[in-house]
This record gives structure tokens, sequence and C-alpha cells, in this order.
């Protein structure tokens, strides 16, 4: 089987950023597997949100504050 087309471009980030290189066969193997899941994640944009109800935290502390008035 073929590797990934993410494989060695990562590897050469890798090397060019943090001065290391993939240590084994199972890590370089790991490196495979960011493809797959960035396909999962890319499926999920736009469904994940940071805050269903950005105003509910801000109402919260609101009606603390009102309580100690």
């Amino acid at each position: 089987m073929a590797e990934p087309k993410l494989v060695l471009p990562t590897m050469d980030a890798i090397r060019s950023w943090h001065g290391v290189s993939v240590p084994n066969p199972a890590a370089r193997h790991a490196l495979a597997d960011f493809e797959g899941l960035i396909a999962a994640l890319e499926e999920l944009r736009g469904d994940l949100v940071f805050e269903d109800e950005p105003a509910g935290f801000e109402a919260a502390l609101q009606a603390c504050k009102d309580q100690e008035a």
C-alpha cells in the first residue's frame, strides 16, 4: 500500500520546524492516519460550535451580580 501524499511533506515540516525526524516506522505509519483524521474533521465543519448560547455565560454573570446588589 502506498503512503498518502501527506506523509512526506509532514515529515519535512516536522524536521524543519522542530529539528527532529520521525523516529521509527510506527511514527511514520501514524502520520498516514492524519489524512483520514483531517477528512473526518472537514466533514464536521459547520456542525461544531464553541458555544450554543454565547449570551448564556454573560446572563449567568449578570444574574449573580443582581443577587449581590
